[in-house]
């Protein structure tokens, strides 16, 4: 066998010498499929190969005439040229015979062209006959399957080739579906099928084929490596299944912002189903499309603007996180990150458990919790705030102290349930007779205070005097009797003579005291005096 491969090799390689430049200038080549016609030849550099030349074979006297009928790399194919000196005479008796076959002599150098260029390309190349024969197979097929030369010159027919690879363990396939996948794999060439075709190896290596039918009645195969691209292709699809799976919904924007890929979680959000992001719709499209589902909780004047803002911020690429209420409840942040091919992606991050947990704590941190009310605190927050707008405009500003008429009395007969359903109906009380911008706020035990701006002290003076006649129109029911509840009210109106707000709660404080000590029920203004900021409340 053996010796059989080196007479083979020695056959179709051999040393040649390329002569060119009247024979001085010579280039050392090896041989390959030599043949009558022409040869296919191995050089180091093609810089310097003319397009005629001379080659001078190992063992041969004389050097044949040649041209160039291919390049590749580092390889050319050649076809012979027949010389002046052994061009017959045209009277000579055979010349009129050969004559007649110039024609298919060059047809025939062509072809031999053609395949020996074939046989130097990188794919795989399989030429079948009307019969499913092998006429040719490239090296590059050969190597891929592991053909030997001895099978492959053979001409066998199609489904030994295929059988081939199965005796040599090629295909990825279990040994049970081999005879059916070589059963359709023949069927689909005959037919000729030019559908691509994806064919795994055991080794890894993934080949895409391509039938191509000729009107002889043949087949043209290719094989191409594709496993660069296969197995980006299949980590590109465990990335999508997995973004699919995610909680958070995630859609990805080409560079002119056109939606390549959308999750599942993602799709619900804007209301479209599979086929509706198939289709790579246009993120302002997606926006657009919320009108119609209704999927904001946002008014229409309100809505044309949160549209148009949130485009401009995914085309800018703003990562700042964007909350949006939506109309089933749910509370969704929305954040864009930009993608090195000027792409985008958004995120959709449900986050209602989140937001309504932070409001809980707010709530808690600011309200009390029996009245639910502002709480002392937030109070003194609120009214910092509104005396510093006091002191830039010099808008008028009263604070009402309101402290609940005999609590204890109301303890020590009915118990403290009874003290604390007085103070919530208190609350309730001051929380419906209040406007927009007033402050209502539980500060004490028994405490409350009321912060109106844009309110003089005779204008809260009515206002404290309405809060008092309805607490003692509507009597709380313990356990059966009902009991009135009165409230002692004191006034006072800011001024530019007072340093701070602290001045103003001492003054409704002293207001509150007097009212207190004037027999309860009752509301008093702090007035203020000539040498100080504020003198003894009047009623």
């Amino acid at each position: 066998m053996e010796e059989r491969r080196a007479s083979h090799r020695s056959r179709t390689c051999r040393g040649g010498k390329i002569l060119f430049n009247n024979r001085r200038s010579v280039l050392d080549c090896t041989i390959r499929n030599l043949s009558p016609e022409g040869a296919c030849l191995q050089v180091e550099s093609l810089v310097g190969v003319p397009a005629a030349f001379d080659l001078l074979i190992d063992g041969e006297e004389a050097p044949r005439p040649c041209r160039l009928a291919w390049q590749s790399d580092h390889r050319v194919g050649v076809q012979f040229a027949v010389s002046e000196s052994q061009t017959p005479p045209t009277d000579a008796p055979h010349a009129r015979a050969a004559a007649p076959r110039t024609g298919s002599d060059l047809i025939r150098n062509e072809l031999l062209g053609l395949r020996a260029a074939l046989d130097e390309a990188k794919f795989g190349v399989v030429l079948l006959d009307a019969e499913m024969r092998a006429q040719f197979i490239n090296r590059a097929f050969r190597k891929m399957w592991r053909l030997p030369d001895s099978k492959a010159e053979s001409r066998p027919a199609f489904v030994a080739l295929l059988y081939h690879g199965r005796d040599t363990r090629a295909y990825e396939l279990p040994e049970s579906e081999l005879d059916d996948y070589i059963a359709q794999r023949v069927a689909e060439v005959k037919a000729g099928n030019p559908r691509p075709r994806d064919i795994r190896l055991a080794s890894g290596e993934v080949l895409r084929c391509q039938c191509t039918a000729l009107l002889s009645g043949g087949r043209v195969l290719s094989y191409t490596s594709v496993t660069d691209i296969v197995r980006h292709s299949d980590e590109l699809e465990v990335l999508r299944a997995a973004l699919d799976n995610v909680e958070q919904g995630i859609a990805l924007l080409d560079a002119q912002f056109h939606a390549q890929f959308i999750n599942t979680a993602a799709r619900k959000l804007a209301g479209i189903s599979p086929e509706e992001a198939g289709r790579k719709p246009h993120f302002s499209q997606l926006m657009n499309g919320t009108r119609l589902t209704g999927a904001f909780d946002l008014p229409a004047a309100e809505l044309d603007a949160f549209i148009a803002q949130r485009i401009a911020q995914v085309k800018a690429g703003d990562p700042a996180p964007v909350d949006v209420r939506r109309t089933d409840g749910r509370i969704v942040r929305a954040q864009c990150a930009m993608l090195p091919d000027g792409g985008r992606m958004l995120i959709y991050t449900d986050v209602t458990d989140l937001v309504r947990h932070a409001e809980d704590l707010e709530r808690l941190a600011t309200t009390d919790g029996m009245t639910n009310l502002y709480n002392r605190r937030h109070f003194r927050t609120l009214a910092e705030a509104e005396w510093s707008r006091f002191q830039r405009y010099h808008r008028p500003l009263t604070l009402l102290l309101i402290d609940l008429d005999r609590l204890k009395t109301i303890n020590d007969r009915f118990g403290h349930a009874a003290g604390d359903m007085a103070m919530i109906t208190m609350a309730g009380t001051f929380r419906t007779n209040r406007r927009e911008p007033d402050i209502v706020a539980r500060v004490g035990g028994d405490e409350f205070a009321m912060l109106l701006p844009e309110t003089d002290g005779a204008q809260a003076q009515i206002v404290a005097d309405r809060l008092r006649q309805h607490l003692k129109q509507s009597p709380v029911i313990i356990d059966g009797s009902a009991v009135t509840v009165t409230v002692s009210i004191g006034l006072a109106e800011a001024s530019v003579s007072m340093p701070s707000v602290d001045a103003l709660l001492k003054a409704a404080d002293r207001a509150l005291y007097q009212a207190k000590a004037a027999g309860r029920d009752r509301a008093v203004v702090a007035v203020p005096r000539q040498d100080g900021p504020f003198d003894v409340a009047a009623e």
